[in-house]
């Protein structure tokens, strides 16, 4: 079983969120009991690390870098065709431009679950939404 964490799943887990950090981290934890593989795109790196670029948090960084690399974790780079599914997520559902790359990257590498708190995905058909409750 893989699932794609889209990025507010990654930053609430390691940035400490008050409200979604408890439920995102028990559920990361959970899955990676269960041997759950785990998928994000360099679309996830790249947004997730813009706020500690900001803030210079080197310690932050690190984290994300530690988070990336954990041999759970596949880091998958953005092809042509991750592109060309995007136009069409987003021509037919109208997602943001970065919602429909982050579920055409789900899809094009065939991973079984999107995990995300965004209920605006909840719609969409190609993949499993599974989406975080608290």
């Amino acid at each position: 079983m893989i699932y794609y964490l889209d990025t507010n799943i990654v930053i609430y887990s390691l940035e400490h969120h008050p409200l979604w950090s408890p439920t995102t981290r028990g559920v990361l934890s959970g899955l990676k009991n269960q041997n759950v593989l785990f998928a994000v795109s360099d679309l996830t790196c790249m947004e997730c690390r813009i706020g500690p670029l900001r803030r210079r948090d080197r310690r932050l960084l690190d984290l994300y870098d530690a988070f990336f690399a954990a041999k759970e974790m596949h880091v998958h780079a953005l092809p042509t065709a991750v592109f060309e599914r995007a136009a069409v997520i987003r021509a037919t559902h109208g997602y943001k431009a970065l919602d429909a790359l982050h579920l055409a990257t789900a899809v094009e590498f065939r991973c079984d679950r999107f995990l995300t708190n965004d209920n605006r995905l909840s719609d969409f058909s190609d993949i499993s939404v599974e989406l975080l409750d608290i």
